[in-house]
């Protein structure tokens, strides 16, 4: 077995969607995948399907609560042996109007999206150093970026979360550990075909550039790079992987009307 498929990744929020895509990448480069996700129906449907028990292990995990987290990675490490790559992608939304955000609502959002990957990071970095360092990827958002409505919790979470990944790239550094977050615009995942009415995806559609959804596997494939020794210059970054929608304003239905009557 060459050194490739030796290296092992923990992937949170792995038992659908952007994470789960995630961990099949990972094990089609040949490493081999913790996934971690707090819903353990879910995450032993998805461990099974991908049916590939010598290369991966099934974690349920909260990764709000500090003992979880790292009884979750002295599992990884009893398991493997060794980390090399850490994905902190396990987060929740509550949309609601700012007057209606509760302060149980707001502590909530807060600890999965913004306390998660600090505890995470902390238990994981130590293992990742031991192996000779690594990288770490925070899934954050374009809602971190860019404000709007419903999203005080949300986006606030994932403007933290972006500032964090530059906290701990400073100071990982040292310790041969790259860290960087990709921020994601709007996905095709299970979630927002369940809740992205046909006019919000047209409003998504009016202001981005290439006027479409993006796939779970495109997202799975920037956050593989910025893991891989292709990204070995790469750290501290935030790589917005959202059809363009944090470049651009206003006006781009009307601009392509133009363009098409030109």
């Amino acid at each position: 077995m060459n050194a490739k498929q030796h290296k092992v990744a923990l992937v949170t929020g792995a038992a659908r969607g952007i994470g789960l895509a995630t961990a099949k990448k990972f094990l089609a480069e040949g490493w081999r995948v913790a996934l971690l996700d707090i819903n353990a129906e879910t995450l032993h449907r998805a461990h099974t399907e991908i049916a590939r028990p010598d290369d991966t292990i099934a974690i349920e995990c909260d990764v709000s609560q500090p003992d979880a987290v790292s009884l979750a990675l002295e599992t990884v490490a009893n398991h493997f042996g060794r980390l090399d790559t850490l994905v902190n992608n396990a987060g929740i939304a509550i949309f609601k109007p700012i007057l209606d955000v509760t302060y149980e609502d707001w502590c909530k959002v807060l600890a999965t999206n913004l306390t998660g990957p600090f505890l995470c990071t902390q238990a994981a970095a130590p293992m990742m150093r031991d192996a000779g360092g690594g990288a770490i990827v925070n899934i954050t958002s374009i809602s971190g970026l860019r404000a709007s409505t419903l999203r005080t919790a949300y986006g606030t979470s994932k403007a933290g979360l972006a500032h964090l990944t530059k906290q701990q790239a400073a100071e990982l550094a040292a310790l041969g550990i790259r860290v960087n977050a990709v921020a994601p615009g709007p996905v095709d995942t299970a979630m927002a075909k369940a809740v992205h009415t046909p006019e919000i995806r047209a409003d998504y559609h009016d202001h981005m550039p290439l006027n479409r959804y993006g796939l779970e596997t495109e997202l799975a494939e920037a956050i593989f790079f910025l893991c891989s020794d292709k990204a070995s210059y790469i750290t501290g970054q935030v790589l917005c992987v959202d059809g363009g929608f944090d470049s651009t304003g206003i006006g781009l239905p009307t601009l392509r009307a133009e363009m098409r009557n030109g």
